[in-house]
């Protein structure tokens, strides 16, 4: 059975064809009714006759509502004024599961959407932006795999904190208090000295009390650990990977960028070298724009969405100040108040897609960091062995899978660019 993308071409013309699929839009006119169908590759307008068909086949054709599953034969021909230039006109229509009156019409609220989200990812723009999501997952395997990293995993239920206390959601373990993991970035680095080479694709979660259109309580990571390795070789891998996603995307879904109004070229421009910036400059830069920042402090929405108005490819912020910065990220020794650290900010949307770091080899410096950040050392002393014994130097990055497909999309708002979005406000669906 042929998917609709596939007959919509001449060679299906004059050909008798069956395909199954969803009642995107209906509308009946006498002895006519007109079905615009769906699946998953795209829609097709079937013209019911019903002079054409079993008397119960039209019957069925004119009760059946929007999203109703059907099953029809009949032979394609050609009709300009048809979705996709092609029509088939039907010899035989089964419904296969009559819907009931579907809920959602035009000029829905953006609340009523998220309510009915099981029912909105059948949506076109839904739809293509999960398919687009498909190439990203894809393209970030692939990245990684042909260049030497294997795949670990690491546990989504921890006794420590990676990014900080605050941001920790508790869960209890028989009688004991653990937390959902932000990161898997400490067994990575038990791990990347055993393989040297590794890479994870798994959920994270963050208790961020933030409404904005970047952030998510649960979102998809794809974290990399690379040994023998400083920053600027991780930086390098980042620039790498991020332009193999776009050049896959813009390969493989040209048909859904563009009906989501996005420009496949524009995806292809996508490759190394992206500008680089340290966050001194990053910091001048704000301020002569006149915007109230001072050094020391972290870069908020409205910066980073500042400092991309002259930018058409990711920017790279290096070298934050240490005293901001996970326990983990070292000081740069020419310059011991920064560290050695960076982000990828992706133009149009400004936010941070990737952060990334060398890793501190110095076990008296993260015992420091650890209690400044009021931890108890001894939660991290299985993490302190991996100094201990033979540690080298090691990098590592995370990027925000969701926060790229965003970006990737042109969509206003993250929860847009995952099926079932988990915010601050929403846990249902």
């Amino acid at each position: 059975m042929p998917k609709i993308a596939e007959i919509l071409s001449e060679q299906f013309e004059g050909k008798e064809v069956e395909i199954a699929g969803w009642i995107y839009r209906t509308r009946s006119s006498g002895s006519l009714v007109f079905v615009v169908l769906r699946d998953s590759s795209g829609i097709v307008q079937v013209t019911v006759n019903k002079e054409d068909v079993p008397e119960e086949d039209f019957l069925a054709a004119e009760k059946a509502l929007v999203e109703s599953s059907v099953i029809v034969s009949g032979a394609v021909a050609g009709d300009d004024r048809a979705p996709g230039g092609f029509e088939i006109r039907a010899k035989s229509f089964r419904v296969i599961g009559f819907a009931d009156k579907y809920p959602i019409t035009k000029d829905q609220s953006t609340e009523f959407l998220l309510d009915k989200r099981h029912l909105w990812i059948r949506s076109r723009k839904m739809t293509n932006m999960m398919k687009v999501r498909s190439t990203v997952f894809g393209a970030i395997h692939d990245f990684f795999r042909n260049n030497g990293y294997y795949e670990v995993q690491a546990p989504i239920l921890t006794p420590a904190m990676v990014e900080g206390g605050s941001t920790l959601f508790k869960v209890d373990y028989y009688e004991k208090e653990v937390y959902l993991a932000q990161s898997w970035q400490l067994y990575a680095e038990a791990m990347v000295m055993a393989l040297e080479k590794i890479y994870c694709i798994a959920p994270s979660f963050r208790a961020e009390k933030f409404r904005t259109t970047r952030h998510l309580t649960e979102y998809w990571h794809a974290e990399m650990e690379i040994a023998w390795a400083g920053m600027d070789e991780c930086i390098e891998e980042g620039e790498k990977l991020i332009s193999h996603i776009c050049l896959q995307v813009a390969e493989k879904n040209r048909s859904e960028l563009e009906a989501l109004g996005r420009d496949p070229e524009y995806l292809e421009s996508q490759v190394p070298p992206f500008p680089r910036m340290k966050y001194d400059k990053a910091v001048k830069m704000l301020q002569k724009q006149g915007m109230d920042i001072e050094w020391g402090k972290d870069l908020r929405t409205l910066e980073e969405r500042a400092l991309m108005g002259e930018f058409d490819k990711p920017l790279i912020v290096t070298h934050y100040p240490k005293d901001i910065m996970a326990f983990y990220k070292p000081r740069d020794p020419e310059d011991p108040k920064v560290a050695l650290c960076f982000d990828f900010i992706a133009p149009e949307t400004g936010d941070e897609i990737i952060g990334g770091s060398e890793r501190d080899a110095d076990i008296e410096e993260l015992k420091k960091s650890l209690e400044r950040e009021g931890e108890d050392v001894s939660n991290y002393e299985w993490y302190l062995d991996t100094r201990r014994y033979g540690s080298v130097q090691h990098s590592g990055f995370g990027v925000g899978i969701d926060r790229v497909v965003q970006w990737i999309c042109g969509l206003q708002h993250i929860r847009d660019a995952v099926p079932f979005p988990r915010t601050v406000a929403r846990y249902y669906p």
